[in-house]
């Protein structure tokens, strides 16, 4: 092989490599994004009498790391919301922040993402940091205009820490 054919390869090599690695990964656009910022605003809110509205009307399905873990079906939304607030009553001052996505995948009005969370406040007085994986499935809701609801979602704890 000649000097320019090795040279010209070695282009084409490093082209490749360069743009592979300049290719960030899709993430979910804004709208998708949407019904995913409401909830942890609701989860960190809380207000008497308000429900998060993000979800989708049939089949939703939460895995969370409170009892019974598991909410599905029929008041699905309605069940997960009471458990939520009976298992973040000694908590305050929450904050969820967000990560890049990962992940990503659409199928028709169907998307599904990781996204890294994590979750800071108190906890009985005490500083709390709480990292996990919040995976969402999201379905395109055609009868409200084409809005994003949260058809699944489960939340996993990688990362846990307390300070005074």
């Amino acid at each position: 092989m000649t000097d320019r054919a090795v040279a010209a390869v070695a282009a084409v090599a490093c082209a490749f490599l360069f743009s592979h690695e300049a290719h960030a990964e899709e993430q979910p656009s804004a709208a998708m994004l949407q019904p995913v910022k409401h909830l942890a605003e609701f989860m960190a809110t809380l207000h008497p009498g308000e429900h998060p509205g993000v979800f989708v009307a049939k089949g939703l399905c939460i895995v969370e790391n409170f009892a019974p873990f598991l909410f599905c079906g029929r008041h699905a939304a309605l069940r997960w919301e009471a458990g939520f607030r009976e298992h973040v009553h000694d908590l305050s001052e929450l904050k969820a922040t967000f990560d890049d996505a990962h992940d990503y995948a659409r199928a028709g009005d169907r998307v599904y993402f990781a996204l890294p969370t994590t979750w800071t406040g108190l906890t009985q007085g005490r500083h709390f940091e709480e990292h996990g994986a919040w995976s969402f499935v999201l379905q395109r809701d055609t009868s409200d205009g084409g809005r994003w609801r949260i058809a699944g979602y489960g939340w996993g704890v990688t990362a846990y820490s307390e300070t005074p």
